[in-house]
């Protein structure tokens, strides 16, 4: 084979596999599986890798994937505490801050959870619970 021949299909070869790659955001354990895999079969064999090097990427990948999953679970936390609070309200005259328009102030009548954030109900309308700017007792009428 000639080198011009070599270098043409070595290039054709290159450039099928990088279009049919598809970069990744973020690396799982898989792919880290296959890495250490992939590094542990074309190592030297007269230097091999040290112990330490491969202990210290198992930590560092270790304290990444608790490092995501902590995220997860504040992320969880927080809404569930939301949600919470949201359902404390229920019964109290708050005033809510509309995403457009002028404040509004009504009784809360139900927390709808359908959403990304809980929402207030007030007089049958949804209202982002991020939206609340004043909580206070309900103005009591008599008879």
């Amino acid at each position: 084979m000639s080198p011009v021949a070599s270098t043409t299909s070595a290039a054709a070869f290159n450039q099928q596999n990088t279009s049919a790659r598809v970069p990744q955001k973020n690396l799982g354990q898989n792919d880290f599986l296959k890495l250490i895999t992939v590094q542990l079969a074309n190592q030297d064999p007269m230097k091999p890798m040290e112990d330490t090097a491969f202990i210290a990427q198992m930590a560092q990948f270790s304290a990444l994937e608790q490092s995501n999953a902590l995220v997860k679970e504040f992320g969880l936390l927080r809404s569930s505490s939301d949600i919470s609070s949201a359902s404390s309200l229920i019964g109290t005259q708050v005033t809510m801050k509309p995403q457009s328009g002028s404040p509004l102030t009504g009784i809360v009548t139900a927390v709808d959870t359908t959403g990304a954030e809980p929402a207030l109900v007030i007089n049958g309308q949804s209202y982002a619970y991020s939206g609340l700017q004043r909580v206070e007792l309900p103005v009591l009428t008599t008879n």
